[in-house]
């Protein structure tokens, strides 16, 4: 993406984690940055750390599961910057960890609402504005639990994947209207994602062992914020930044049989009851 001017970029989910170190990232880059959250203090937290590096940007009471809300924070955008040139579709929940038949259909939903269909209103709200100035980037977090799919995990293994092809047919779709798309398929990093997590899993603390994983990752936030900063600036449209799950995953494209076998005894470990 040209640099020639300076770029204005909206992000969901952005007061907290891997959101908030996007728009930092791309604030210290002179990007102009909106986050749109639920939680009005961290927003307002992430304002004020923002508009020392940008002025401009600001932060916005917006749910992903409200069309309305995305619609608003558009309007707010053309009124205020013109337009924009780059979506991130962050927000998300962690879900319902447990057996597929033990995940209530509520769960379900919930999960689907925010992780694809959050991702699915912003692609409908922002592509229009997206034909009309000319250009675009959308950039999906989706996870590498859409290109690996461990058990445990069917609603958010679900909705990732439905992001992952979501994404691939964004690219292909919008493309000839210089709509770039980037998806970002991360595994573990230190967040604050596990505040989402539901257990169904009833001898086993998954919110203690998930934490001690992300915890061991050599990978940060802002290592993967960088990643997707260079992404839209080379119009890459494949982030999987770690290089374990990157393995596995080509792994699974040519050998799918062993793969499973490999995620299977990886995720038994993972899963096992406490002693």
């Amino acid at each position: 993406m040209k640099q020639n001017r300076q770029q204005r970029i909206f992000v969901t989910g952005g007061a907290s984690g891997l959101g908030k170190a996007i728009a930092l990232r791309f604030a210290k880059s002179g990007y102009k940055v909106c986050i749109g959250d639920l939680n009005h203090e961290r927003g307002k937290e992430a304002e004020s750390a923002l508009q020392m590096l940008s002025p401009d940007s600001f932060y916005v009471n917006c749910d992903v599961t409200n069309e309305r809300d995305i619609e608003d924070v558009k309007d707010n955008l053309i009124e205020r910057w013109g337009g924009i040139d780059v979506v991130v579709n962050n927000a998300g929940v962690a879900g319902t960890v447990g057996a597929i038949e033990n995940i209530t259909l509520d769960d379900w939903q919930w999960v689907f609402d925010i992780n694809l269909f959050g991702v699915v209103r912003g692609i409908k709200v922002f592509t229009p504005l997206f034909k009309q100035q000319g250009g675009g980037h959308f950039v999906n977090i989706a996870s590498v639990a859409g290109l690996l799919t461990a058990p445990m995990m069917s609603s958010y293994n679900a909705v990732k994947a439905g992001v992952v092809s979501l994404s691939e047919t964004m690219a292909i779709e919008l493309g000839a209207s210089n709509i770039n798309t980037t998806v970002v398929c991360p595994a573990f990093f230190e967040t604050n994602l596990m505040e989402s997590m539901n257990n169904e899993i009833s001898n086993i603390d998954m919110n203690s062992k998930v934490e001690r994983v992300m915890s061991r990752s050599k990978i940060t936030a802002d290592d993967i914020a960088d990643d997707i900063y260079k992404a839209v600036l080379n119009n890459q449209f494949w982030i999987v930044p770690h290089k374990r799950e990157r393995r596995l995953w080509q792994m699974k494209r040519w050998f799918p049989n062993l793969s499973r076998q490999v995620i299977a005894k990886q995720t038994k470990r993972m899963f096992a009851a406490a002693k």
